[in-house]
């Protein structure tokens, strides 16, 4: 079996102590996708070193020849979406229905970013000495490492790499380590269009090695991360000693308050895709009911009858429509907090058990769950579980809700479901969250607006959007005497 590598300086290598770490199919553990490279403290400092080698000579390229380079990969990328959509599900789980939705957003944030960083403005001002002007202009920061998660191993790259790449600054990858096929197919599309040596690197292995010493050094000039908050506040911590700057986005606990005025088949149907689309393993699913109480019971036998209808299995499968969770250290996390809800008082109203029949057993199998009864107190209300798990809690009013809503420590994303103009507009001025929708699943973004949260869900300058490169830029103010 082939054995994946990194790539530093425009070549692909083995890590210096010559190790490697496999990967397995979540939904059939049987199986090895590949063995990888796992990288030392060696290996990384060479990636450093390779992309400070690189940047004087990328960063002084125009936009437009950066561009090039990045539309060649775009239009490979385009050619090959059903052949990366099934590495996706093989590492991923998730079905090809979902990879393919990722592939296509990922090229969507690609076209967006690489228009976008041909529009570097600065400003001109008038000064207040004669003969004289002044001007900003944005510079590129220099090195920045991007790390990514397992749950958008591509989307999430693509959102990261290219505003870092047209702002003229050279990359260091470190994938999630259970999807590291998808992060070298991915490099290898810029190996292809014969991108300028080392100005992307990709690092193969364990995250704690990699991103301490990535996130430490006084080589890189800023890191991007996605995934978990406690990561995320050890980047932060590490990366202060240098005053390095830092784009986190981190996890989140996703309300879907439903006022009693609501269409409750439109409402149920949004749940369920935030709630269990790619299995619940994304950061603006839909992991909190907040229901009137009116509507309540009504709800939930709605849903619970769209939850039994979910068929669950290996993703490369057409007709499936939930997988595996990611791998049996997520598996093990989701049933943990499974068993919490119930001695904390919860009512599972279906799902909660490990999926072990049949081919089931093969794999990372867990039953899509609802919890109702639920209180905000409780662990499964207010912790994130990343996994098929809603929890559903009724309310007295609208106020209520929103109290609710808001009074957890994470703060990414939000949705209502009222025909209440006046609430709707009250909700998107109060809930504490990066991005909110209205009458619309909660995971929903384009890549032409910001993507980021507050409160322990994110720090630093959000992603995509007009504003997704101006974390990747700093600004250098100019002034000019042309007379006296």
């Amino acid at each position: 079996m082939e054995s994946w590598k990194n790539y530093v300086s425009g070549v692909w290598q083995n890590s210096t102590k010559n190790e490697t770490f496999e990967e397995r199919n979540p939904a059939d553990l049987n199986e090895v996708v590949g063995f990888f490279t796992s990288s030392n403290k060696e290996d990384v400092e060479m990636a450093i070193d390779s992309a400070n080698s690189a940047f004087l000579s990328w960063s002084t390229l125009s936009a437009l020849e950066r561009a090039n380079y990045l539309k060649g990969v775009l239009d490979l990328l385009k050619k090959e979406r059903d052949s990366f959509s099934k590495v996706i599900t093989l590492e991923n789980g998730k079905t090809l229905k979902e990879s393919l939705v990722e592939i296509d957003s990922a090229i969507n944030e690609m076209e967006f970013q690489i228009h976008q960083g041909q529009r570097l403005y600065g400003t001109t001002i008038q000064t207040n000495k004669k003969l004289t002007m002044a001007m900003t202009i944005k510079v590129p920061l220099g090195v920045v490492a991007i790390i990514t998660p397992w749950n958008f191993p591509l989307n999430v790259a693509c959102r990261k790499m290219i505003p870092a790449l047209m702002a003229g600054n050279t990359v260091i990858l470190k994938p999630a380590s259970l999807t590291s096929l998808t992060a070298v197919k991915f490099i290898e599309l810029f190996d292809k269009v014969q991108i300028p040596r080392g100005v992307v690197n990709l690092i193969l292995g364990s995250g704690s090695l990699i991103g301490e010493i990535l996130t430490g050094s006084f080589k890189v000039n800023g890191i991007s991360f996605t995934g978990s908050t406690e990561v995320g506040l050890s980047i932060q911590k590490n990366a202060a000693r240098n005053l390095i700057p830092t784009q986190l986005e981190l996890g989140g606990k996703n309300p879907v308050i439903v006022l009693k005025d609501a269409d409750l088949e439109e409402a149920s149907n949004a749940i369920m895709l935030g709630a269990f689309a790619c299995s619940g393993q994304w950061c603006t699913s839909t992991s909190r009911v907040i229901v009137e109480n009116e509507v309540a019971s009504e709800l939930v036998e709605i849903l619970k009858l769209k939850v039994l209808k979910l068929k669950i299995g290996n993703g490369a499968n057409k007709e499936t429509e939930m997988g595996p969770v990611c791998g049996t250290k997520q598996l093990e996390i989701i049933k943990s907090y499974i068993d919490i809800g119930i001695q904390e008082g919860a009512s599972l109203c279906c799902g909660g058990n490990q999926l072990i029949d049949a081919d089931y057993k093969k794999g990372c199998f867990v039953a899509p769950t609802l919890f109702t009864n639920v209180t905000e107190k409780m662990k499964i209300a207010s912790e994130e579980i990343f996994g098929p798990v809603l929890c559903v809690l009724s309310v007295d009013n609208f106020g209520e809700a929103l109290t609710i809503a808001n009074n957890v420590k994470y703060g990414l994303a939000s949705s209502i479901f009222t025909n209440d103009f006046s609430k709707a507009m009250r909700f998107i001025q109060e809930t504490k969250v990066g991005l909110t929708h209205v009458n619309m699943p909660s995971a929903y973004k384009e890549p032409m607006l910001p993507f980021g949260g507050v409160k322990m869900s994110g720090a630093g300058l959000p992603e995509a959007g007009t504003v997704g490169i101006d974390f990747f830029t700093k600004h250098k103010a100019v002034y000019i005497q042309y007379g006296h």
